[in-house]
């Protein structure tokens, strides 16, 4: 029986979905003004492997995942590049979609784009001015009112009264509580705007994720995942938006993954100690390898992105690769108690790195069966193998094209490491926009 840590309860508690057999979950995308770095793979890895253990469980899943193309970030980046907003969404929205699929990484059933959503938004902020929640201020902003939700830190575990003491509010700002957060932006000269009943603006950040997951999922659904760092104020003020406009309880579970860490040090574009997507891509024989080190750990914990950590993956997953070549493709056709085992970590809030390990194990007793000579037991066992590994998007590869691959990469580099193969990204520092 699936087990799911949940954040907003702080302990693992058993799933069970609103509807029997249907599952609506939404997860919080990317802002699209540059690539995707490592802590975004992270979060697109981790709830790709909980949809597809989800549907594996015989759940059917709806999957939402936004996209937010309007924000302080983009019109910044659109300015300092001299180009339309609208063209730099569109060229980071395709590289985001071209990450996703060279990292097998399936895209959303919907992934609704804030822009496209404006009339919802609209329609939310004023749902929460009529019930008392919001207000509009002098300076054209609408704010919600914060203390006007009594339960407001049930997901952080954050007191108003701790949070207000260390608050700072500037000598111009509309604000009638240095809490509260901003819910439409007024329009700036320059700025993209949008009409509403409070004069042209742009929606502010958390009040779109609450619009699109409502509109798509319903007022309550099933799950709704993200980065930690999204933990607080962004999902805290979701909830506070949600259950104050639509009057429901919003989400059961609330899923959120570790910090990916660069050698022990938080990874942040604030910090400009963050690699892309693709930088990494181009130091390893196949995106698979991501993919490997990602899952390998427990997705609530942090993870540590080192060049030896990258080359550690490799190798483990040429061990499985190796122990599929020269096996008979067959259609699975009996379980050993790998799968039994597999199946129960997954189902103990998707424990991936004890997955992992009974994928090792089938591989160890593959190249048994395979020294043997006995191919009928070897490819069983590598059936069961291939299906297992495909619930956590791994060994969708032949063999031979995976084991090919560190052949061309060293004929193509000269910079090689020791165990053969091109040597990972080290640590550098960025400016910071």
């Amino acid at each position: 029986m699936l087990q799911i840590h949940n954040s907003l309860t702080g302990r693992k508690e058993i799933f069970r979905p609103l509807e029997p057999g249907k599952v609506r979950m939404y997860v919080c995308g990317i802002t699209v003004y540059d690539y995707c770095h490592l802590g975004h793979a992270r979060m697109l890895i981790v709830f790709d492997v909980v949809r597809r253990h989800l549907e594996a469980s015989g759940y059917d899943v709806t999957f939402v995942r936004n996209i937010t193309d309007i924000d302080d970030k983009i019109i910044q980046r659109a300015r300092a590049n001299g180009e339309p907003m609208q063209a730099l969404t569109e060229r980071f929205i395709k590289a985001y979609q071209e990450d996703c699929a060279a990292l097998g990484v399936r895209l959303g059933d919907r992934e609704p784009r804030a822009t496209e959503f404006v009339a919802q938004i609209v329609a939310m902020v004023q749902q929460l001015v009529d019930k008392g929640y919001a207000y509009a201020a002098d300076n054209g902003d609408v704010y919600y009112a914060v203390a006007k939700f009594e339960p407001y830190g049930q997901l952080s575990g954050k007191r108003l009264a701790d949070l207000r003491a260390g608050a700072r509010i500037e000598v111009d700002e509309a604000k009638r509580d240095p809490l509260d957060f901003v819910l439409w932006k007024a329009a700036k000269p320059g700025e993209p705007a949008w009409e509403s009943p409070w004069g042209p603006g742009r929606p502010g950040w958390h009040i779109e994720c609450s619009a699109m997951s409502v509109d798509l999922l319903g007022p309550h659904f099933d799950i709704h995942g993200g980065g930690m760092d999204l933990k607080f104020p962004h999902h805290e003020n979701e909830i506070a938006q949600s259950c104050a406009a639509t009057g429901e309880p919003y989400v059961n579970v609330w899923m959120h993954n570790g910090f990916v860490r660069v050698d022990d040090e938080k990874m942040s574009k604030s910090l400009g100690n963050f690699f892309t997507v693709r930088e990494v891509l181009e130091w390893v024989r196949d995106p698979e390898v991501v993919r490997y080190f990602m899952v390998n750990s427990q997705y609530r914990g942090p993870i540590n992105y080192t060049p030896d950590s990258l080359a550690q993956a490799d190798a483990a997953l040429e061990r499985l690769y190796t122990s599929l070549r020269g096996v008979p493709v067959i259609a699975m056709q009996a379980s050993t108690g790998a799968t039994e085992r597999f199946v129960a970590a997954m189902d103990d809030d998707f424990n991936t790195p004890i997955a992992v390990s009974e994928l090792q194990a089938l591989a160890r007793e593959v190249n048994k069966a395979k020294a043997a000579g006995n191919l009928d037991k070897a490819a069983g066992l590598a059936a069961e193998m291939r299906a297992l590994g495909a619930r956590l998007g791994l060994l969708g590869l032949e063999p031979d094209v995976f084991l090919r691959k560190r052949a061309a990469k060293q004929r193509g580099d000269r910079a090689v490491d020791s165990s053969g193969g091109r040597q990972a990204p080290r640590l550098r520092r960025r400016s910071r926009l």
